[in-house]
């Protein structure tokens, strides 16, 4: 009967033990794991990328960089790939529809994380919603590869130098373009040292205090122009300053638009010229007529026509013209004689008569 007692006792001490060491496990595993929470405290959520480098199941899920969850599992969905993953619950008020999830690295060993960017605004996502994916920043492969294809094309940029292609390469194989650029930089350096001593325009304008004090006088001069335009001096300073001229300026304009409306409405003989189409169709029928008639002149149809035509026609209506100034000088010469001896010629009327 005793050793049954201590039998049972040992049982009992083996069994609590068993029972501290599973408590002791968990409370490792849940430490361990730190926000993670038991599996009852877990909600699940997806996303997908291009490209998962690295990352599988048992993977951490951080969110703002704290470990929240893991990845549950990763699943080719056509050319993308599908990542299951668990969160607890507690933060499920900071992952929203305005959340972003990308691919993140542990290590420089190439494995990966989920990392969720945490966000106030928008609405929670719901058990076996999708998180948005964002862009990935670049991993260290891909630094790799960057840097692999950047030597790769720096190798070819000097084999191409030492070649002599583009211009670097001729700077630096072409013995002639060496000594331009070498007699280029002398005669800029001449020229600088030209300058320095004040020689040519811009020597002058640099050494010589004549010049500055001119330039200086200029400068004044423009500020004193610019001051009494300001202040309204002057035939331009009262265009800019007086009122009046703005209010006769702004009748003028309101003129203009109430002419313009007028010709617009047709009012007057500009307006009914504008739009009234029967004028404006005489006016072309008197215009075509007016073309008739001068081509017919042109074409010396008619006795006007023939005028500036036939020249036989314009000497001798010439001539006739001459004649009539011959006739009428002769009877300004006989009235002139008549006014200077009138006894003369009114005799010689007076016999006629007589007889």
């Amino acid at each position: 009967m005793p050793r049954t007692r201590s039998l049972a006792w040992s049982e009992l001490k083996i069994g609590v033990l068993s029972a501290a060491a599973v408590v002791i496990a968990s409370v490792t595993v849940f430490m361990l794991t730190g926000g993670r929470g038991f599996f009852w405290e877990r909600y699940v959520l997806k996303t997908r990328f291009s490209n998962i480098a690295g990352l599988k199941a048992g993977s951490p899920v951080r969110l703002a960089g704290l470990d929240v969850g893991s990845v549950q599992s990763v699943d080719l969905s056509g050319e993308q790939v599908d990542v299951t993953f668990e969160v607890n619950k507690r933060y499920r008020g900071q992952i929203t529809t305005e959340s972003v999830a990308v691919l993140g690295s542990i290590s420089l060993l190439g494995e990966s994380a989920v990392d969720v960017t945490p966000a106030s605004r928008g609405t929670p996502i719901p058990d076996g919603g999708f998180v948005r994916p964002g862009v990935t920043a670049a991993t260290l492969t891909d630094v790799t590869n960057s840097a692999g294809q950047g030597i790769t094309e720096l190798t070819g940029l000097l084999r191409d130098m030492r070649g002599g292609k583009g211009t670097v390469g001729k700077l630096v194989t072409d013995e002639q373009l060496y000594v331009e650029l070498q007699r280029f930089v002398t005669t800029a350096n001449d020229l600088t040292t030209g300058i320095k001593q004040g020689k040519g325009s811009v020597g002058k304008l640099l050494n010589d205090p004549k010049v500055a004090d001119a330039l200086e006088s200029a400068l004044r001069n423009i500020d004193e122009v610019t001051r009494k335009l300001n202040a309204g001096e002057g035939s331009l300073g009262a265009l800019l300053k007086d009122d009046r001229f703005s209010k006769s300026l702004t009748s003028t304009t309101n003129n203009l638009d109430t002419l313009v409306a007028k010709l617009n409405r047709g009012e007057g003989t500009a307006g009914k010229l504008i739009n009234d189409p029967a004028l404006y169709n005489r006016l072309d029928g008197l215009t075509e007529k007016l073309d008739q008639l001068l081509v017919r002149l042109n074409n010396g149809d008619g006795t006007l026509g023939q005028l500036l035509k036939d020249k036989q026609l314009y000497e001798n209506m010439n001539k006739t013209v001459s004649d009539m100034s011959g006739l009428i000088a002769e009877l300004k010469e006989f009235v002139a004689k008549v006014e200077k001896d009138p006894k003369k010629y009114l005799n010689v009327k007076v016999g006629i008569f007589a007889w």
